[in-house]
């Protein structure tokens, strides 16, 4: 038992997946259908415990605390313009112009991360998935099905080797 007033220790997954977007504007459900996949595959492969994995309609500021702890992190997002199937990327701070708006962009909240503690962010990916339809009330389009798929497909190399350097070796790839 505990003594009073104190908490147990709680380990942090190493790796945070973070996935946006809104599910009820066709291609932007990218975001969230990949970490509803991506927990199935996790579940399905024991890997639940190693990886934490969240979901929004947009990134805040408040995302940052999100990051403290973590050995790595992966912002996944739809976007109209990386190109098929996805595009991956390793992520650095930025106060950019997002900064001041409602919503974030991830290199944004590494920036935040950075005034809030101090010190420099976990390593940071971005896996950016293409998208063609965006309105609101639009269903999945076919090639965003397909562009998906492929996301998938890259991700589970990924979580084979949850090491920057790897990771820094696909995207110079």
């Amino acid at each position: 038992m505990e003594p009073s007033g104190t908490l147990p220790e709680q380990r942090c997954p190493g790796l945070l997946i973070l996935a946006v977007g809104n599910p009820s504007r066709g291609d932007d459900a990218l975001g969230p259908l990949f970490l509803e996949r991506l927990a199935e595959l996790c579940e399905q492969r024991g890997e639940e415990d190693d990886i934490e994995l969240l979901t929004d309609f947009q990134l805040q500021i408040e995302h940052a605390v999100d990051l403290e702890g973590r050995a790595l992190a992966l912002f996944v997002d739809a976007s109209m313009s990386c190109p098929p199937p996805f595009e991956f990327t390793r992520l650095q701070p930025a106060r950019d112009t997002s900064y001041t708006s409602h919503a974030l962009s991830p290199a944004a909240v590494l920036h935040v991360y950075n005034q809030i503690y101090r010190c420099p962010p976990p390593p940071a990916f971005q896996l950016a998935i293409r998208g063609e339809r965006f309105e609101l009330g639009d269903l999945l389009s076919a090639a965003a099905e397909v562009h998906l798929m492929a996301a998938l497909s890259f991700a589970e190399q990924l979580l084979t080797m949850p090491r920057v350097e790897r990771w820094q070796h696909l995207v110079e790839i």
